[in-house]
């Protein structure tokens, strides 16, 4: 069972506890700090992103179609379906020549709903857009993934199904950096239609930690886009946005559904990956700041993403009941 663990209180007492699996490993896939499982088989959801975007560029498709860092940026997103990030999808989808009925991925109301985080009297959106597949936050992998697509000449019918040439491909660039063998990778259906996959949570973090290190282009783009453009991979009031804007070009970070989190400390070459074992995702935000803080990143996280460090517990009348708060501590190897 996991030492490091999120702790609701309410009242003085521990009202819920959070369970955390985390990885921290090098380039080598030697693991530099664990706690809970490092062999849990996690679904990385919207983590993988980064690396579903690969492609991208390693088959020119960037270059080819004139794809932007910020649209680069968007198809690493779970952006929060604000109006800049919107428009500049839409206008992507365009340029390629398709519409919005070619995107698989559903409608779903913002993510700003769920995930972000706001001062106390702060409406949680404004102006919102109306739900439809382009304001869903995949729409730029979607997008990036009709581009490659169109690029090789394939045929853009179940581009999100596993067998289709699109996720075939994405699948190449999965098996590199996880480090693993194919037959060691399950996969399943994310939430907006497309293949997410299963790997071992060290794995995971072995996969961020490559991202990181590597001189190759690629991965040099991947990176340089989200950590240039961090206001589009999430949004206001998100940790992914928060903590690339705070620690400029030292930090990636990546959020996945149930509670996942990838990442890395780009000048150290290190990977990140927890999985919260209940699938809350506002722990998952207060564990990555802890995790970063016990990593020894300066200044200490606690202060310069305080407002995620701990999170409040508001009752119906949006006064502090309670806070969301780390406990315990990771184990360096």
């Amino acid at each position: 069972m996991s030492d490091f663990r999120i702790e609701n209180i309410r009242g003085g007492l521990v009202e819920s506890t959070h369970r955390v699996s985390v990885s921290v490993c090098d380039a080598d896939g030697a693991l530099r700090a664990v706690s809970g499982n490092p062999d849990r088989i996690t679904i990385m959801r919207s983590s993988a992103k980064p690396f579903q975007a690969i492609p991208l560029v390693e088959d020119g498709v960037v270059q080819r179609y004139q794809i932007s860092r910020e649209e680069l940026a968007l198809a690493c997103a779970s952006h929060s379906s604000e109006r800049r990030q919107v428009e500049i999808v839409a206008a992507w989808l365009a340029r390629i020549g398709y519409v919005e009925t070619d995107l698989a991925c559903g409608p779903h109301r913002p993510l700003s709903r769920e995930l972000a985080v706001q001062d106390f009297d702060a409406p949680v959106e404004q102006d919102p857009l109306p739900p439809s597949p382009v304001t869903s936050n995949c729409s730029g992998k979607h997008t990036g993934m009709l581009a490659l697509a169109k690029h090789h000449g394939w045929d853009i019918a179940g581009y999100n199904t596993p067998d289709h040439p699109v996720q075939r491909r994405i699948m190449k660039e999965i098996v590199r950096y996880m480090g693993i063998e194919v037959t060691e990778i399950a996969t399943a259906t994310d939430g907006c239609g497309v293949v997410t996959f299963a790997v071992p949570l060290h794995a995971m973090a072995a996969a961020f930690a490559r991202m990181a290190a590597s001189a190759a282009a690629a991965p040099r783009a991947i990176v340089g886009a989200m950590v240039t453009h961090p206001d589009l991979v999430g949004g206001v009031g998100r940790l992914c946005t928060a903590v690339m804007q705070a620690y400029p070009r030292r930090v990636l970070a990546k959020v996945g559904a149930e509670g996942v989190y990838g990442g890395a400390l780009l000048d150290e070459g290190l990977g990140i990956a927890l999985k919260v074992e209940d699938g809350n995702a506002r722990a998952a935000t207060v564990a990555l700041v802890a995790v970063l803080e016990q990593l020894g990143l300066e200044p200490k996280p606690s202060r310069e993403l305080g407002r995620f460090a701990q999170l409040p517990i508001l009752n119906t009348r949006r006064e502090h009941v309670g806070m969301m708060q780390p406990a315990g501590t990771v184990s360096f190897v």
